[in-house]
């Protein structure tokens, strides 16, 4: 019985030891508040050529719970190691579904990064607004971004032409969505990579910076607005093949 039991601890050993070692081949991105996943167009395709599979979530933004039904449906059809990524909202999202034992490692673009529990809003007080915010128009419920803002202080360098059909296809979220909070913080377990987006107007860089320190993610500082996969997508393709590989160059 006593060997029995030590062939069984060894190779529960063993398969741990080898699942861990497996090659992350699975990429889920998370897009954010005013996108959606074609918001990843430029990500995908290059991610593709590098031998990924690659899904983009279309999350509802309705709720935050919506929000993370989705990401879980789309994580339980991966067949092995995954990187979640997530922009801007997206990052609320990664860090509440990224406890799954399907995810090996987090990316944030210019993310939200909360605590569990954490007032999301008190923090981002500390820091001087985004101009977005003053570009926001509600109505029944939900809100977008007005166009001005969006070309302006959401893709500020994206070419005017990609902007306005980025704009045109934006999410419209539901009024209570970005007060929403957490339960759990998938980055105190998960590795973690942060891309700070340093001419950002809707996240201020600063409070960027802030969030990645704090969860000790490996870190890239991107000449760009709100929009990096956009604008900056080869660099992006990098941070996620780094956190595929496990490691930072």
């Amino acid at each position: 019985m006593k060997t029995v039991l030590k062939l069984t601890v060894v190779a529960a050993v063993f398969f741990a030891a080898a699942a861990q070692a497996a090659p992350i081949r699975n990429v889920v991105l998370v897009h954010g508040s005013y996108a959606d996943g074609s918001s990843w167009n430029e990500v995908i395709p290059r991610l593709q050529a590098a031998g990924m599979h690659v899904t983009a979530v279309q999350n509802p933004l309705t709720s935050l719970a919506d929000d993370v039904a989705a990401v879980q449906r789309v994580l339980a059809l991966q067949d092995g190691p995954t990187v979640l990524v997530g922009h801007s909202w997206g990052g609320t999202v990664i860090s509440q579904t990224g406890t799954d034992p399907k995810v090996s490692a987090l990316v944030y673009v210019a993310g939200r990064a909360p605590d569990a529990g954490e007032d999301y809003a008190a923090l981002a007080a500390r820091y001087a607004p985004g101009q977005a915010s003053k570009g926001v128009v509600k109505s029944g419920g939900f809100a977008q971004l007005s166009e001005e803002a969006f070309l302006r202080d959401f893709a500020g360098d994206v070419p005017t032409d990609k902007a306005r059909v980025l704009y045109a296809s934006q999410g419209r979220i539901a009024d209570s969505l970005l007060a929403a909070r957490t339960t759990d913080a998938a980055w105190r377990t998960k590795p973690s990579w942060y891309a700070v987006s340093t001419m950002d107007r809707t996240i201020n860089p600063d409070l960027q910076r802030y969030m990645a320190k704090r969860i000790g993610a490996h870190t890239v500082e991107i000449p760009s607005s709100h929009v990096a996969m956009i604008s900056h997508p080869d660099e992006i393709v990098k941070l996620i093949m780094e956190a595929a590989a496990g490691h930072s160059d």
